[in-house]
């Protein structure tokens, strides 16, 4: 079994710290995705979403625990699954980067080592699609906060 990744890239024009603002607090994942529920299961440091929070972002009651490694506000927040996904060693990073002409940059880089061999390529595919229409749906709910 080998290592698989995916890196998915989003732009708003949004700034930094309104982005942050959406991203960095489990509890409003909700308000901009596909999710029906998100916040923490544990308290982090600093409280409630900072290093070692864990976070429930689930859909109809199906969905994933994480835990944040890396906090560092406003443009880097970084993660693994901790369960509900068959993935082993998963990482990912979301990096928020100011544009030049403003806006921001979102890139959302994650790895992983599949649970079940075999499975790799499949859900690197998952994955990529899943964490493409995060991407994506952050940026257009900060464009339209942003805009009104």
């Amino acid at each position: 079994m080998g290592r698989y990744g995916y890196t998915r890239t989003a732009r708003t024009e949004a700034p930094v710290e309104k982005v942050w603002s959406l991203v960095g607090q489990a509890s409003r994942w909700k308000e901009w995705s596909f999710l029906t529920r998100s916040g923490t299961v544990t308290d982090g440091d600093p409280a409630p979403d900072g290093v070692g929070a864990l976070r429930r972002f689930t859909r109809l009651g199906i969905g994933s625990t994480e835990e944040v490694v890396l906090w560092s506000p406003p443009d880097h927040l970084g993660y693994t699954i901790v369960r509900g996904f068959p993935v082993r060693h998963y990482r990912a990073d979301i990096t928020l980067t100011p544009n030049a002409g403003g806006g921001t940059t979102i890139n959302w880089v994650g790895s992983f080592d599949p649970l079940v061999p075999g499975t790799g390529p499949t859900l690197r595919w998952v994955l990529n699609r899943l964490i493409g229409n995060f991407a994506t749906s952050l940026a257009r709910y900060a464009d339209r906060r942003t805009s009104g």
